[in-house]
């Protein structure tokens, strides 16, 4: 079977490990797919990283702190605006190069492994799959609470 790898498409990711005292942390993510057409958007964008926010806070219901690494995006004046017109958020950024401090980063290693030695013919079928495997992870509580603990944080308030 034949594998086109022209690299023409990517398949971008945005998460957070939602953490609530006495309850089991929960992985929440977007997908986008980009199939290399022109003005289709690569990656995600500051008011995309908003609008998961956003629903973020509907599906729990009451004020969000999120620590966040320095991605450009995260750290932008668009951001901050964005940031600002919410006053149920409060945003923490993570030091530079600290990885194994976000939970997150843990899913991105942990879902790069199952998927590795894989071929997928098209953007669309890698898609499926990783959201597949996102799936999987989300009703695996225990795997995403290792990978909360992994970071050595307390997220649990005083």
């Amino acid at each position: 079977m034949a594998v086109c790898a022209a690299g023409s498409g990517r398949v971008s990711l945005a998460g957070l490990v939602a953490t609530k005292p006495g309850h089991d942390p929960r992985l929440v993510y977007r997908t986008r797919t980009h199939h290399g057409r022109k003005g289709e958007p690569k990656g995600f964008a500051e008011a995309d990283y908003a609008r998961l926010l956003d629903g973020v806070h509907q599906q729990l219901g009451g004020p969000i702190v999120v620590v966040w690494d320095n991605l450009n995006a995260h750290v932008s004046a668009t951001m901050r605006k964005l940031i600002a017109a919410r006053p149920w958020l409060v945003v923490y950024q993570l030091p530079a190069y600290t990885p194994e401090l976000n939970p997150v980063e843990g899913v991105w290693s942990h879902l790069k492994r199952s998927l590795a030695n894989l071929a997928k013919h098209t953007v669309d079928q890698l898609t499926v799959l990783v959201k597949s495997r996102l799936k999987r992870i989300q009703y695996r509580p225990s795997l995403v609470t290792g990978l909360v603990a992994k970071t050595g944080l307390d997220f649990n308030p005083p």
